[in-house]
C-alpha cells in the first residue's frame, strides 16, 4: 500500500504507529535518494515537532570533563561544517524476504537511501566536552518518547573509538536543504558504513559513558550471533559468548532495471541496471550473470560518490532467442567479500545480501 506523510512522496507503508515507510523501487534509479522519497523508520511513536529556536543539545555524562549545551546556530557556527555521502540503510532491510519468517518490520528492498549529508565532526563537539580516558561509549537520545511508560526509551551507543572517525557527524542537512522532519530534524546523528539503528534522529542528548549502555535497545535488541557474518568493525564492549551487536553493512546489490516478469523484444538493446554498496571498503566489482548464474561478466561501474555511498553498474547485452531469462548480480568489495548465495540465518532477520535473480521474457 503507497500512502504519503506529510512532506513525502506516496511511500511504501509496513506500519502506520510508529510510522515505518519504505521507498518504491523506481527511486534507486538514480545514485542520490531523494528527501521526499527517502524511507521513514522509526521504532517510537511520539514524535515532536521541533522547532529550530527552541532546539538544545545536551553534551554530557560521566566521562565528559565540561558538559554544556548548543543551540542549532552554535552548532552550524562554531564548528568546521563537513559532507559526505552515505547509504543509510535499516538493519532489517530485506527482512521480509526471510525464508522462514521472522518477526520485525516486513521490509522489501527499500529500508534504506543515500544522500549528502551535511553537519559537523561529532569527535569536534564532544572534544570540547573534554572527552576523559575513561570513557567507553557514547550514547545518543532523540526527541521521540515512547507512547506508554513500559516502553523502553530508544538510545544507542557507539564505541568511543567510532565516535572519534572523522566521518561519525552531527548532520543538520540532506542533499543540500534541512533535514526533513521525518529524518531527523533538525538535527541527527550520522555513523557511515554501520546500519542506521545507531544514526537516531531528532538528537537531544549526547553521552559520554564510562561503562558501556545497558537498555533493551542494546541487548538483547539488534543483536547477530558470532561469528556468523564477516564483521570488521566490532563493538567489542557490548560483546557476550553468543552474539554481538549489528554494526557495519555487509556487501549488496540491487537490480533496479529492467523490472521482474518485464516482456523485452529478441534482438533489442537491453540494459541491465542497479546499486551496489557496503560498509565502506568501496565497491571493487560488480559481476552480471544472464544465463541464471551459470557465467558472470564484468559489469561498468558508474561515478564514484565516495566509499559510504551507492555505486551505479550497468551492463548492455542483445537477447538472441526468445523465453525465460534470469538476471542476477554479485557485488565484491575491496575487502574482497561478496554477496552470498544463501541466507545467513539469524532471529532478527538482519543481513540479508543473497544475489538477487529476476526473470524477464524475451519475445
Amino acid at each position: 500500500m503507497l500512502e504519503a506523510l506529510p512532506g513525502k512522496l506516496p511511500l511504501i507503508k509496513r506500519t502506520y504507529r510508529p510510522p515505518n515507510y519504505e521507498t518504491p523501487l523506481s527511486y534507486f534509479r538514480e545514485a542520490v535518494t531523494p528527501n521526499n522519497a527517502f524511507f521513514v523508520r522509526y521504532h517510537l511513536a511520539s514524535i515532536p515537532e521541533i522547532k529550530a529556536a527552541d532546539w538544545r543539545l545536551r553534551i554530557g555524562g560521566e566521562a565528559a570533563a565540561s558538559p554544556f549545551e548548543l543551540t542549532l546556530d552554535q552548532l552550524k557556527m562554531e564548528f568546521e561544517a563537513v559532507e559526505l555521502v552515505s547509504v543509510c540503510q535499516c538493519s532489517g532491510n530485506r527482512r521480509g524476504m526471510f525464508q522462514p519468517h521472522v518477526s520485525g518490520v516486513e521490509w522489501g528492498p527499500g529500508a534504506m537511501g543515500n544522500a549528502k549529508w551535511r553537519g559537523v565532526r561529532l569527535r569536534d563537539v564532544l572534544a570540547r566536552a573534554g572527552i576523559r580516558k575513561e570513557s567507553v561509549e557514547i550514547a545518543f537520545d532523540g526527541a521521540d518518547v515512547p507512547v506508554v511508560a513500559q516502553t523502553p526509551d530508544f538510545i544507542k551507543s557507539i564505541p568511543a573509538w567510532k565516535a572519534m572517525e572523522e566521518s561519525t557527524l552531527i548532520a543538520f542537512e540532506m542533499n543540500g536543504t534541512p533535514l526533513p522532519h521525518w529524518n531527523g530534524y533538525p538535527a541527527r546523528i550520522v555513523v557511515p558504513g554501520w546500519t542506521a539503528t545507531y544514526w537516531v534522529k531528532h538528537i537531544v542528548s549526547i553521552s559520554v559513558l564510562a561503562k558501556p549502555l545497558s537498555g533493551f535497545w542494546m541487548n538483547p535488541a539488534y543483536r547477530i550471533p558470532k561469528g556468523k557474518f564477516p564483521q570488521v568493525d566490532r563493538f567489542v564492549s557490548q560483546e557476550t559468548d553468543s552474539n554481538m551487536p549489528i554494526t557495519e553493512m555487509v556487501v549488496n546489490s540491487l537490480l533496479t532495471s529492467p523490472l521482474p516478469g518485464e516482456r523485452i523484444r529478441r534482438g533489442a538493446l537491453l540494459e541491465v541496471k542497479g546499486i551496489a554498496w557496503d560498509g565502506g571498503y568501496g565497491i571493487h566489482r560488480v559481476e552480471v550473470s544472464i544465463d541464471g548464474g551459470r557465467n558472470w561478466q564484468a559489469s561498468e561501474l558508474g561515478p564514484d560518490h565516495g566509499r559510504y555511498a551507492f555505486r551505479p553498474f550497468s551492463f548492455r547485452f542483445t537477447p538472441g532467442k526468445t523465453g525465460a531469462l534470469a538476471v542476477m548480480a554479485r557485488a565484491t568489495n575491496r575487502a574482497g567479500a561478496t554477496q552470498t548465495f544463501e541466507l545467513i540465518h539469524n532471529p532478527a532477520g538482519y543481513h540479508h545480501n543473497v544475489v538477487q535473480r529476476i526473470v524477464v521474457e524475451i519475445v
